[in-house]
């Protein structure tokens, strides 16, 4: 591999005295070839001419350069199997320009054009016909692709694995669509404001391989679609449904059924408690890293669950939470915790912090209010960082969750000034 991102002013002169001994070279990275410059740097015919000296290169990485015509069509003459393409944030690109490249390279196996914004249903027709053979492909905020595309995706690119849809305009026809890639592992689905239960639905029933489902703020999906993933795919090790109203404890005792998931993300869960937490430590013993910022509803009796059942536990993000001391010192019990963010407990006081933090013998960072920084003894915070502890700290103020605010609006006499 030959790793040349973020090098100022690469020019093909510079790039032509590199191939002498590397011509079994595989992957080439030139991706933000210019980080201080004001402009983007460009990919050329010059520039790409150079890479027919490398035979077997499979793996070109140009994102954030600004690609012309002239190095379009140069991409499009190489003689080298190119296998994976990555054209993130590249300034220029276009459906002619996209069109004609993946037309020369139809054995891609994977794509990258995320934020690629000119490119539109023509460019995804092109692509989904040409390279067949897809596994990958990362196309988040390409905001002018309309739905239709996202149905030819599934149609064609039967042995796709990874879908990246993050910000796009799919809707459940298109993920009924997809659901025809039975061999999907990662499905990266947030901000997607036009997919319901009824598609995820269609997508748990027919991609068990499922292992990563992103549905960050994408929130029409409710605990029924989260149900189809947990009964569909027992192999699913990481979820992030942060932010969606309609999650309740529902959809975590579904999710409890994974007994391989490492990795939940519930931030902003508003209708989750520790009565859902309780299943997920249950059921799944695997759990490595947890992030249940603003879920207010979860309180000591979450904490005690995850510190008897979860000892593979390595992150949690606990900000927000009603959780005590009690609870803190419970987590502190986890042996391989490292990685702790407390900010905002209503419930800590120092004594229990302090507490927890000589507890917990394999901290490697820990993030918390600076309020509290002259309230603990500064032979604890000495103790830890000697052990290589980082501590973190920040003067966030207290942020209310939306329902409060509602809440003022509609009964402001309820509410402290």
């Amino acid at each position: 591999m030959l790793n040349l991102s973020n090098c100022q002013n690469v020019t093909h002169t510079g790039l032509s005295s590199l191939i002498n001994g590397t011509e079994q070279l595989q992957q080439i990275i030139l991706a933000y070839g210019s980080s201080v410059s004001p402009k983007l740097p460009k990919v050329t015919s010059d520039l790409v001419k150079c890479l027919n000296a490398y035979s077997k290169l499979q793996s070109i990485k140009l994102d954030g350069c600004t690609v012309t015509w002239s190095g379009i069509k140069a991409m499009a003459s190489l003689h080298s199997p190119v296998k994976e393409l990555s054209l993130s944030k590249c300034l220029g690109l276009t459906d002619d320009g996209l069109s004609f490249l993946v037309q020369s390279h139809k054995d891609l196996r994977k794509l990258d054009i995320t934020c690629c914004r000119k490119i539109t249903y023509t460019s995804i027709d092109i692509i989904t016909n040409s390279c067949t053979s897809l596994t990958s492909l990362r196309m988040e905020s390409c905001s002018l692709v309309p739905k239709e595309a996202f149905v030819l995706i599934g149609a064609r690119c039967s042995f796709l694995e990874e879908l990246d849809a993050t910000d796009n305009e799919i809707d459940d026809e298109g993920l009924k669509s997809i659901s025809r890639c039975s061999k999907l592992s990662i499905l990266k689905l947030g901000i997607c404001s036009n997919i319901s239960d009824e598609g995820l639905a269609k997508v748990g029933s027919s991609c068990s391989m499922l292992k990563e489902v992103d549905l960050y703020r994408s929130v029409a999906i409710s605990d029924a679609g989260i149900a189809a993933i947990g009964d569909g795919c027992p192999a699913l090790e990481m979820i992030n449904i942060a932010y969606n109203d309609k999650i309740t404890d529902n959809s975590l005792v579904s999710l409890s059924k994974c007994r391989m998931l490492k990795a939940l993300e519930i931030r902003g869960c508003l209708g989750v408690s520790s009565i859902g937490l309780l299943a997920i430590a249950v059921g799944c013993k695997q759990l490595t890293v947890l992030d249940i910022k603003k879920c207010f509803n979860i309180n000591d009796n979450g904490m005690l669950p995850l510190a008897q059942f979860s000892q593979n536990l390595k992150q949690i993000n606990l900000s927000y939470c009603s959780v005590t001391d009690v609870g803190l010192v419970a987590l502190a019990s986890i042996s391989r915790l490292q990685n702790m963010t407390i900010l905002h407990l209503a419930g800590l006081t120092p004594n229990g912090l302090a507490a927890a933090l000589l507890a917990c013998r394999a901290l490697t960072k820990v993030k918390l209010h600076a309020s509290f920084r002259p309230l603990l003894p500064q032979s604890i915070l000495g103790y830890m960082e000697a052990h290589g502890c980082v501590f973190h700290w920040r003067d966030k103020a207290f942020q209310l969750p939306c329902m409060f605010w509602t809440n003022a609006k509609e009964e402001p006499s309820k509410v402290a000034p």
